[in-house]
């Protein structure tokens, strides 16, 4: 018997892949919603649409207990409203209707000063691309707090997953693990914040399983794997069936690309996040999932590394 119907808007992205996923392998009847159903998940219906459409997004939410907010504009399109506006349907589509919203935050609301966020933290955006993320959070609280519709938002690192592709470990750290050379970030002693996706996707769909104890508006900070650049170097390496090379990323190589490409160009706005050790902590959170919940860093790395690495061999 389903615990309940989740609809995931944004079926194709990184989150919403993996809480589908989830949430599927925990009991729920799930639905996902896109342009096109890119990534089948087995057993997870599909509806396609446009997210800009209101209507097309009422109709895939319609029957949901849960919705699974996981739409993303490309990186170079945050601005100018565009971010905000695409909330804002997914809003009118919940109208007041009771359902629970899911939202996936990140840490570009706090300042690089900040060292250790908990969720009440004050969220200090030092870019505009962190302000944008603030008045996203701030328009789900005024519904919620209106008795609209409950928010559970779940703030997490940058992500990693086996075939994951289109973020900062594939595009940055594993770009040349085909010709045997990886790269770091930034200094080997900093720490970062890591969300391995499938654990991730396991921590929405518990707190989704648990959505009627909890408030009309919450804010959970998703803790993952806090480790050092270095860390992450000696976790590939220890995965690897043959030796790597180690080089810190070139990042006056990325700036060059950023004149002509704008993607490029706003990614290496957000640089700070990399030199600065911004560790995500919640008490709360790490208490309702228990203490054995995720995966150890060196296997989630081992299974992350292990397509790359595979490549490498057969070439």
């Amino acid at each position: 018997m389903s615990k309940g119907k989740v609809t995931v808007l944004g079926i194709n992205g990184h989150i919403g892949h993996h809480a589908a996923q989830a949430f599927q392998q925990a009991g729920f009847s799930v639905t996902g919603f896109g342009r096109s159903n890119r990534h089948p998940i087995p057993d997870v219906g599909f509806i396609q649409g446009d997210a800009a459409s209101l209507d097309d997004l009422r109709g895939a939410i319609a029957d949901a207990d849960i919705v699974v907010n996981a739409l993303n504009l490309p990186y170079d399109k945050w601005d100018k409203g565009r971010a905000e506006a695409q909330l804002s349907t997914v809003i009118a589509a919940m109208g007041s209707s009771g359902k629970t919203l899911m939202f996936p935050g990140n840490v570009y609301n706090y300042a690089a000063s900040d060292r250790r966020m908990a969720p009440s933290t004050q969220q200090r955006p030092q870019t505009p691309r962190g302000a944008i993320r603030v008045r996203q959070e701030e328009m789900l609280a005024a519904a919620s707090k209106a008795g609209k519709f409950q928010t559970i938002i779940i703030r997490a690192g940058d992500f990693y997953a086996p075939n994951n592709v289109g973020d900062w470990f594939d595009q940055a750290i594993m770009m040349e693990a085909r010709k045997g050379k990886i790269y770091h970030m930034a200094d080997l002693k900093l720490g970062h914040a890591w969300a391995y996706l499938p654990d991730l996707g396991r921590a929405f769909a518990v707190l989704g399983e648990q959505r009627a104890a909890l408030g009309a508006f919450e804010n959970f900070h998703f803790a993952g794997h806090y480790m050092t650049h270095g860390a992450l170097v000696e976790a590939i390496l220890k995965a690897a069936p043959t030796p790597l090379k180690v080089a810190r990323l070139p990042w006056i190589f990325l700036q060059a690309m950023g004149l002509a490409n704008g993607v490029i160009r706003e990614v290496l706005k957000m640089r700070y996040l990399w030199n600065n050790p911004m560790e995500l902590v919640d008490p709360r959170l790490d208490a309702i999932l228990g203490p054995d919940f995720g995966t150890p860093f060196e296997v989630a790395v081992a299974e992350t590394v292990k397509p790359f690495l595979a490549r490498k061999v057969a070439a």
